[in-house]
């Protein structure tokens, strides 16, 4: 079968130089600064569904977003036309709409000596030569070991493969400019076990810079296929308070919930209950928070963020303490702080603790949960970042002496944000990596379950 062989539009020295002409324009024009971004990608993606392809897409973007300021002024226009003609009314209209924009005193780049100007090659990008027959293939494999691993898989909601390669470059009137291409590949699998009134579903799936890293796709078949299995029967609980151990896909949410709180734009418009927390115990004394930016072929991994400012590792959470935010060069400005290279958000967060052992891996979770409930998935958008309350509709396990006894579903489980952080009793070695975070499953000390 032939292969498909991937080809960017442009090679990085072309869209460099169009960086350049745009950063040059805009100078003629009487800009006082400007910066650009140029990005182009092509993807693939394939939704099996009982065998039969569903949807068949592919993608070819390109994309020049111009940034100019006017003293204090700032205006921005985009444009899919790489023409010499086009960038140029792109540069206009950035500057016309800055003539007009009202001065704000925290805009304005990022300082020269904050910019990586030698960024590090983090082996991000690893094209999948994968054409439109073998991607089919694939996910077809996926479906049918799902179907295979039991008679009452009935059906799924399909299997599908990602391809995305892409490519960008930014440029600034600091003298900065840099780019790289990078990919990310994925596959995934949604079966729906049982019959009837009696019918649940689950998924799993699997995302990474290199296609070679991605499990086999009938073992995410297999997996994804037990998920659903294991959720027949399932029941309704009487409202309680309990413990709750949250898997470790599901404790990605933790990470994420914390770090939208302690983001810029939530803090200066004070919009956030971790307000000021910099310096304060928020989580359990033994946990930490770590942020890396070069992992290779991390999905989280940068030399630098959105603006060109040099990434760095730091802790975030030592001992339980917010050493840090995340922060753009605009939101520091407002809070009068130092942009902490996060614009476009975090890059590789972990959540370990200092108490967990090289023993304490899925199972040995469940014995510290001892009785009470294991969450395997949220519903709904019940979280109040301005308070901090906390109520979501879940489903998953009852557990009663560390051993699963039926699933439950049609719960809530609320608490408050602020609980939750500080009653952290212990944070698993059974890692995984959900985008931009890693963890290990949590359990937390009781929250309050409502059923019927």
């Amino acid at each position: 079968m032939a292969v498909q062989r991937h080809v960017f539009l442009h090679t990085q020295v072309e869209l460099k130089n169009i960086a350049s002409d745009i950063l040059r324009y805009a100078k003629t024009l009487g800009a006082t600064n400007a910066a650009t971004e140029i990005s182009e990608g092509d993807g693939l993606s394939v939704l099996v569904r009982r065998g039969e392809v569903e949807t068949i897409e592919q993608n070819r973007d390109k994309m020049i977003g111009v940034s100019l300021l006017i003293g204090k002024k700032l205006g921005n226009a985009s444009t899919s036309d790489f023409s010499p003609a086009a960038l140029r009314d792109t540069v206009a209209a950035a500057y016309n709409i800055a003539r007009f924009t009202a001065e704000d005193n925290c805009s304005g780049l990022a300082e020269a000596e904050l910019l990586e100007m030698h960024p590090m090659d983090l082996d991000l990008f690893h094209p999948w030569d994968l054409c439109t027959e073998d991607a089919v293939e694939i996910a077809r494999r996926a479906e049918q070991a799902a179907f295979d691993t039991d008679p009452r898989i009935c059906n799924t909601e399909g299997a599908n493969v990602s391809v995305q390669h892409s490519q960008f470059v930014m440029a600034t009137s600091h003298s900065f400019i840099a780019g790289y291409p990078y990919s990310r590949h994925g596959i995934s699998c949604a079966p729906i076990a049982g019959s009837g009134q009696q019918m649940q579903r689950d998924d799993w799936y699997m995302m990474r810079r290199c296609a070679a890293e991605l499990d086999m796709p009938e073992a995410i078949g297999r997996y994804a296929a037990k998920r659903a299995l294991a959720r027949l029967g399932s029941r309704r609980l009487n409202t309680r308070r309990c413990p709750v151990l949250f898997e470790a896909p599901l404790a990605v949410s933790i990470l994420d919930a914390f770090v939208q709180a302690t983001s810029g734009g939530a803090l200066y418009r004070k919009m956030s209950f971790l307000t000021d927390s910099y310096g304060k115990s928020i989580f359990a004394p033994h946990v930490q928070i770590h942020e890396d930016p070069y992992i290779p072929r991390g999905l989280g991994s940068v030399p630098f963020d959105r603006e060109g400012v040099r990434t760095a590792r730091r802790e975030v959470v030592r001992d339980g303490v917010v050493q840090g935010y995340f922060l753009s060069t605009y939101s520091a400005r407002k809070l009068g702080l130092k942009t902490t290279g996060n614009a476009g958000g975090p890059h590789n967060l972990l959540l370990t603790s200092t108490i967990t052992g090289e023993d304490d891996d899925f199972q040995a979770m469940l014995q510290k949960l001892g009785t009470g409930l294991l969450l395997t998935e949220l519903m709904g958008q019940g979280v109040n970042f301005v308070t901090g309350d906390y109520s979501r509709g879940a489903s998953g396990f009852w557990v009663e002496n560390g051993q699963i006894q039926y699933p439950v579903e049609e719960i809530t489980v609320s608490s408050t944000l602020q609980q939750m952080f500080s009653q952290i009793v212990a944070i698993g070695n059974d890692r995984i990596v959900r985008g931009t975070k890693e963890t290990g499953s949590v359990l937390i000390e009781h929250m309050t379950i409502a059923g019927q």
